[in-house]
């Protein structure tokens, strides 16, 4: 029952992709958020959110958080509306959001390790619904 809720939430994500993430979409246009994505100083975690890869400063702090909140305030919404937990849900969105890196960009790799994508499809939760 779980996998299937699960699999549920990764078909709404997949339907959701361009609004699910409408309100931090507006802050992960900042330029700063650019510069870091881009630099590999935060990348996509598993969970569906972000996180620092490397040293971390104020300023990086303020902006994950920044964005990490109104992305789990979008989660807790469409979890609801899926009947599936907030967990299963950002699981579900990590999942498509590591998909969507670019070579060069940094994702968190099963087992909690950081990877810098390369043009080949990065390393997947064994929880990820089929792409």
């Amino acid at each position: 029952m779980k996998t299937t809720k699960c699999i549920a939430a990764a078909g709404a994500v997949s339907l959701l992709a361009l609004g699910i993430l409408a309100a931090p979409a507006q802050a992960q246009r900042d330029p700063a958020y650019a510069a870091a994505r881009s630099s590999g100083e935060i990348g996509e975690k598993m969970d569906g959110y972000l996180g620092i890869v490397g040293t971390e400063t104020p300023e990086l702090r303020r902006l994950v958080n920044d964005i990490n909140i109104k992305r789990r305030a979008v989660y807790a919404q469409k979890s609801q509306e899926e009947q599936v937990t907030l967990d299963e849900y950002a699981l579900a969105t990590g999942c498509q959001l590591i998909l969507k890196t670019v070579p060069g960009e940094k994702y968190q790799a099963p087992g909690g390790v950081w990877e810098t994508r390369t043009s080949a499809p990065p390393k997947r939760d064994p929880r990820c619904p089929p792409a």
